[in-house]
């Protein structure tokens, strides 16, 4: 069993409020969750207006399809306009860990 996760570290666009961030966090975390089957929140920043962590893992019994969702999510986040990707952190974890 293999074990990966990504934490995002997120400069959102023109924001003023936090309900406003939170129409642009969900759709993401709502994406990520419905495309790639993974688990995924908002883990961080929550009291920012313009920044979010958005943390996510990923099992597999496979270690070249965890790798493969995991660059997938990092692309899909990426290329969405409306946020700046500042950061990300990935961590992979297998049996002998």
């Amino acid at each position: 069993m293999y074990v990966g996760t990504l934490s995002f570290d997120l400069l959102l666009g023109d924001v003023r409020s936090l309900k406003e961030k939170r129409s642009v966090v969900r759709p993401i975390v709502a994406e990520l969750h419905r495309k790639f089957a993974v688990s995924v929140a908002e883990t961080g920043d929550q009291d920012l207006h313009r920044r979010t962590e958005i943390g996510l893992a990923v099992v597999s019994g496979d270690w070249e399809h965890l790798t493969d969702v995991l660059d997938r999510c990092e692309r899909m986040v990426a290329g969405r306009p409306e946020v700046e990707l500042l950061s990300v952190r990935r961590r992979l974890y297998g049996a002998e860990d």
